[in-house]
């Protein structure tokens, strides 16, 4: 079944369960009102008997006599509403009017809440004499006590049921009309409502389609502020981050095939000049004096490949968090000159110098290895993009940790270099990178040991003037004693 008709049908079934209940229970109150007032009205009427038709002797304060002519002037207003009523006074004695129409009876029970001073109500059937025809009366039994408590007389007086449930069925012929009109406005509320729902959930529906297709800009306006408008809300919060992991997803991959057009370029130049001096070794096509050249140059290519395998593996371990540390304190300075003095060679192929700026007792709490690799890495990049310049390297112990920064004065990036340096594959200058053989995996990896330690790096940079990079290594954390 479509929503839409299950809509329709829970609010018709709300709404005609409530009118039902409502009905029932308003007719009941109608009935029980109605009998109410008629009842009350046979009490006036007795009462008025009483006092006009009863007399009591003065003595005895019993019935004396029962003046039916005084009844006249009310016969007329009994008979049009088909009252009855009989008199029973306390020497056994009864009195009907009309008398020709109906035997009234009162059982042994019935006396005895009488004689307690109870009025009893009754709904009774009652025979005519002569037609022998039953009728259902509403009847009521009063009784009637003298200055000394004794019970001088009863007087029953009723009606036909008929007059009552006349004004029933009014009222419920009443109520079905209302009824009636009430489905009616019923089941067009609970369409133009089930509709207006389905019309939204049918947007969420298809526009979840669109995205299905790969349309990831496909936004929804949320309109009210209920379970479907957060449903939208949230669906319009998915279909961003969708987008922004789709844009993501087309980046890495133009990166990754990038990447893969500068590796295999970087590992085919090697590899060629390698199999070229194996064939001429192979040929005895060398000169003697060159052999050595050549093996050296050999081992050169050899550490070239090795390092862009490297890269690719320390990254992959780190992204799928396989890297395990061994933290301890280092002094910095010790290990910052041992880093200089591994690219001071490169450095001067440069024309830069190496500036180390840090007391010599400044510790960072590091894994030996992985901070060599942080430093190494951001140094060389400095040296890479900077000629005839410096590269200054200066830290400080703070309240919580240490605190790096390594300067260079070279060409500096812009602000949509330094926004992508992080991400793997990106490479800032792609000529001079390509030149220097690299893999443009440094700073991806330098980004993601910091993560690992727990630290921060932020990058300042401005074109033509230089590049600063700021690390923040936290400080050990003190085991609590027992």
């Amino acid at each position: 079944m479509k929503l839409f008709f299950q809509q329709m049908m829970a609010f018709l079934l709300v709404t005609l369960s409530s009118l039902l209940i409502v009905g029932l229970v308003f007719i009941q109150f109608t009935k029980d009102s109605v009998y109410r007032n008629k009842w009350h009205s046979l009490q006036e009427y007795a009462d008025s008997i009483f006092q006009q038709a009863i007399v009591l002797d003065t003595e005895t304060a019993n019935v004396k006599s029962v003046q039916v002519d005084q009844l006249q002037g009310v016969e007329k207003l009994l008979d049009n509403q088909h009252i009855h009523f009989t008199i029973y006074t306390n020497d056994g004695n009864t009195i009907s009017y009309p008398n020709r129409n109906i035997a009234s009876r009162i059982t042994k029970a019935q006396r005895r809440e009488l004689k307690n001073g109870d009025t009893v109500k009754t709904k009774s059937r009652m025979t005519f004499d002569k037609s022998s025809r039953q009728v259902t009366m509403t009847e009521m039994d009063k009784p009637y006590f003298n200055r000394n408590g004794n019970l001088v007389c009863v007087i029953s007086i009723g009606s036909p049921l008929a007059n009552v449930q006349a004004d029933i069925e009014k009222v419920k012929k009443n109520l079905f009309m209302t009824f009636a009109f009430a489905i009616i406005v019923a089941v067009i509320a609970s369409y133009f409502l089930s509709r207006y729902l389905v019309r939204r959930i049918q947007a969420i529906r298809e526009a979840a389609h669109k995205v299905t297709e790969g349309n990831f800009n496909v936004q929804l306006v949320s309109g009210r502020k209920d379970e479907i408008g957060e449903l939208t809300n949230d669906f319009n919060i998915m279909t961003a981050s969708l987008k922004e992991s789709n844009d993501e997803i087309k980046r890495q991959e133009e990166r990754r095939r990038a990447f893969m057009a500068d590796a295999a370029h970087e590992m085919r130049t090697p590899l060629t000049t390698i199999n070229g001096i194996l064939e001429g070794l192979e040929y005895d096509a060398i000169p003697e004096d060159s052999k050595e050249e050549s093996v050296h140059l050999m081992q050169r290519e050899t550490k070239r490949l090795i390092r862009l395998v490297n890269d690719n593996l320390d990254y992959e371990r780190l992204r799928t968090n396989k890297i395990s540390l061994n933290r301890h304190q280092i002094n910095l300075k010790q290990a910052t000159q041992r880093i200089s003095k591994q690219l001071a060679k490169k450095a001067k192929l440069e024309n830069d110098v190496i500036i180390i700026d840090m007391a010599d007792d400044v510790m960072v709490y590091a894994d030996t290895d992985r901070l060599i690799q942080i430093l190494f890495n951001i140094i060389q990049n400095g040296i890479q993009f900077t000629q005839n310049g410096k590269i200054t390297i200066r830290a400080q112990n703070t309240k919580d940790g240490t605190d790096i920064q390594i300067s260079d004065n070279g060409i500096g990036m812009t602000e949509e270099q330094i926004k992508n340096i992080w991400e793997r594959y990106y490479k800032a200058d792609a000529s001079r990178i390509q030149t220097k053989g690299e893999s443009g995996l440094g700073m991806a990896i330098v980004h993601e040991l910091m993560q690992v330690h727990g630290g921060q790096i932020t990058v300042e940079s401005t074109p033509e003037k230089g590049t600063t990079f700021k690390l923040h290594f936290p400080e050990q954390q003190k085991k609590l004693g027992h």
